[in-house]
């Protein structure tokens, strides 16, 4: 039977996931994380980190959103500098960007579907 209730801490379900919490690469054995509808993750970010490179997902919808700290996500669309907790953007499949810690900072990322 499948766990349908799991409460927890993000920061430490995330450990060997880096930092996503739920989604479908979670062994079922992980109950109701396990799934293909949505991908979730908590994630802290040193001041300076940042993606090396352009990505492009050509299949899922993503939102990111500032907890704490300060944060830059740069698009093919536009581009945000998060400067309070639930400054956020989501944008659709095909979407190129990267982003950049300005300070520490803790972002949720949810991404839909999880493929």
């Amino acid at each position: 039977m499948t766990e349908s209730w799991h409460t927890g801490n993000a920061a430490e379900d995330g450990v060997d996931t880096r930092g996503w919490i739920v989604g479908h690469f979670l062994d079922p054995s992980h109950g109701v994380r396990s799934t293909s509808d949505v991908e979730v993750k908590w994630a802290t970010h040193p001041e300076g980190d940042k993606r090396a490179g352009w990505t492009t997902d050509d299949q899922r919808t993503t939102l990111v959103m500032l907890i704490s700290g300060r944060f830059r996500v740069e698009s093919t669309q536009g581009d945000a500098t998060f400067t309070k907790p639930g400054d956020y953007a989501t944008w659709g499949p095909g979407v190129d960007h990267t982003w950049e810690a300005l300070e520490e900072s803790v972002v949720l990322t949810v991404r839909w579907p999880s493929v």
